[in-house]
């Protein structure tokens, strides 16, 4: 789905939507990220994308092109985390996946009141969404173990700040267990 499509409605019937935050190739062998690899957040993603609709993808791109526009190679989202019939795909030129994109639009229009969030990396493109989504009165669940950062430090304080901010912070077990009982 291309960032001017809308949802099937069979894909827009839940209120809570996973938004899985640049899972693209450059991102994920960007570091060593840690408490867990990059493989292992694609894993957890690709767990969580299979019992949710709606699915928002987020890539970063550069808004002047230079990284190759959105069909360089490296630009492309991981395989397991690619874009399929009835998921949005949003592209955003910054850290935070509701600037300038109109997904809060998208999400608002759709009946979507929550968010859980997944991807790379925590202490940014994840963060920043959570932010934002909080401010907008959403509720937000960032999935600890389907999400990584550099320092294993640095997740631990960034999931902190989260959950004193409001979002509640989940483990892909406890969110697709909440799925099946509606919690």
């Amino acid at each position: 789905m291309t960032d001017s499509q809308a949802h099937s409605p069979a894909a827009t019937n839940s209120r809570t939507a996973l938004i899985l935050i640049d899972l693209q190739h450059w991102i994920l062998e960007m570091h060593a990220w840690q408490p867990r690899s990059a493989s292992d957040v694609v894993d957890a993603c690709a767990r969580l994308r299979a019992d949710f609709a709606p699915v928002v993808l987020v890539r970063y791109l550069r808004a002047d092109g230079a990284d190759g526009g959105p069909d360089a190679p490296a630009n492309q989202l991981h395989e397991r985390c690619a874009p399929g019939p009835d998921d949005l795909l949003v592209t955003k030129h910054g850290l935070d996946a509701f600037e300038g994109t109109g997904l809060a639009a998208r999400l608002a229009a759709s009946g979507v009141t929550g968010v859980v969030l997944a991807g790379l990396s925590t202490a940014h493109g994840v963060a920043a969404t959570a932010r934002t989504a909080l401010a907008s009165g959403l509720e937000v669940t960032v999935v600890s173990d389907a999400t990584a950062t550099v320092t294993a430090a640095e997740q631990d304080a960034v999931l902190g700040e989260l959950a004193r901010a409001g979002a509640a912070v989940r483990t892909v077990d406890e969110v697709l267990a909440a799925l099946v009982t509606g919690s």
